[in-house]
């Protein structure tokens, strides 16, 4: 990019703003970077981005001016921006409807409001789950197809951009981007936040919960976090492109069987038994099971009945960059770095490490230090 331009990123110090901010700073724009709670950019490998690379401004989208004094909002008007990134989200599950609301659809019309005042083109992060339990292919040219949503977070995304399209008809120029389940580093498994699938994988791989319901032939679309920032700022920077499109951040769909035969992969893990909807029945749970399933797994499962598809046309047709090609391998690297930082499980130890715990100096000793001979679970690492 040889332009440099003035960018405002909303929800920058989050999981995804925080990587999109740290793009734009090294393409050389000029970011302002509104942060909530948290004054520093930190990256999703951990590293802060340097004060003097990004100018945080601390904010608030629930209010109007976006909790900002009037002069401090009229020097963003009057300043011109070239564009408002708007990644700032509630994406928890379980929350207070009124939470979702204040943040992801009164925030967006706050943003929307600035947008308007100063006739600066939006890249709208929403999601893909817009969709609802819409089964088959989700195109991205829709959106009100009268499907029923899943939860409050899925209701308010939708709502929020049912707000964009309408600011879009009264001449706001705008862009949106929908991520699916945003999760880790595509080559590292890296994630700063153990969230929402997270959750799900721990309880799961620990034998708290061994019954879901399910079907084996569902999907469940994971997507890199780099991939979505990479996305993210092509349509910032090609926004002339981009303008009054929408575009599928997504990954390498993975239907419940391949989770299946992946987790079966790691020795450590219980593989949870998916059971037909109809036939489940949470009363029949021991009791324990059925606490974790009612206060954790009861905000996830419509995820594990969709059978959906998401066309990405648009962003394969803007973008340099195409999401994982493998959906197993890429789960394969989210599930070791869940080991290696100790999330999940125990990481099975190399074969000097076993020979050290076993006190065998060479290949013909046998016994170990306590006069018994190595069993299977030594070697791959089960019994630990």
């Amino acid at each position: 990019m040889t332009e440099r331009l003035r960018i405002l990123v909303t929800g920058a110090a989050g999981l995804v703003g925080a990587e999109v901010t740290a793009r734009l700073v090294a393409a050389g724009h000029q970011v302002t970077a509104l942060v909530h709670n948290q004054p520093v950019v930190m990256r999703n490998d951990g590293t802060p981005l340097e004060p003097d690379a990004v100018t945080c401004l601390p904010g608030d989208v629930t209010k109007p001016r976006l909790g900002l004094p009037e002069a401090a909002y009229q020097a963003l008007v009057a300043d011109g921006l070239d564009r408002i990134v708007h990644c700032a989200a509630i994406t928890d599950f379980g929350l207070p409807d009124e939470v979702y609301q204040a943040v992801n659809v009164d925030g967006t019309a706050h943003v929307l409001e600035l947008a308007r005042a100063g006739g600066v083109p939006l890249v709208h992060v929403g999601t893909a789950y817009v969709c609802g339990e819409r089964d088959g292919l989700i195109r991205e040219t829709e959106l009100d197809e009268g499907q029923r949503l899943a939860n409050a977070y899925e209701d308010s995304k939708f709502r929020a951009e049912t707000l964009v399209h309408k600011a879009q008809a009264d001449g706001v120029r705008a862009a949106i981007v929908r991520p699916s389940i945003v999760v880790g580093d595509e080559h590292t498994g890296v994630v700063r936040d153990y969230k929402n699938i997270y959750v799900v994988l721990k309880l799961a791989t620990e034998g708290k919960v061994r019954s879901i319901p399910g079907q084996y032939e569902a999907r469940l679309d994971l997507v890199p976090v780099d991939y979505v920032a990479d996305i993210i700022t092509e349509v910032t920077h090609r926004f002339e492109e981009a303008a009054g499109r929408t575009f599928h951040a997504v990954g390498a769909p993975l239907t419940l069987r391949d989770f299946s035969d992946v987790m079966a992969e790691y020795p450590p893990f219980q593989v949870p038994r998916f059971v037909p909807p109809t036939s489940f029945d949470a009363q029949r749970l021991p009791r324990r099971e059925r606490a974790y399933y009612e206060r954790v797994m009861t905000l996830y499962e419509s995820y594990f009945r969709r059978r959906t598809r998401f066309d990405d046309s648009h962003t394969a047709g803007l973008a340099t960059r195409r999401p994982p090609a493998d959906g197993q391998d890429f789960l394969r690297a989210l599930i070791d770095h869940c080991l290696e930082t100790g999330y999940l499980g125990a990481p099975p130890p190399d074969a000097t490490e076993v020979l050290a715990r076993l006190n065998i100096t060479g290949p013909d000793a046998t016994p170990t230090a306590n006069g018994t001979s190595p069993t299977a679970s030594d070697v791959n690492g089960a019994g630990r």
